[in-house]
């Protein structure tokens, strides 16, 4: 089976960019969330760390 595959896979003219175009999203995805995270105020941050913490929420007035 890994065989077919790969003989397959060798007679695909140009397989060799989807690895680098894979590469690439990902290297962009993670410059961007670590820019983000970077960049977050910390007001927002600490709203969002407290938010499980909330216990002004309406479905615990119940």
């Amino acid at each position: 089976m890994l065989k077919f595959v790969k003989n397959h896979m060798e007679t695909i003219e140009g397989v060799a960019n989807y690895p680098m175009i894979s590469l690439m999203i990902f290297f962009v995805f993670f410059v961007l969330l670590f820019w983000w995270v970077f960049t977050a105020s910390k007001e927002h941050v600490k709203e969002m760390g407290e938010l499980p913490l909330d216990h002004n929420d309406q479905h615990n007035k119940l």
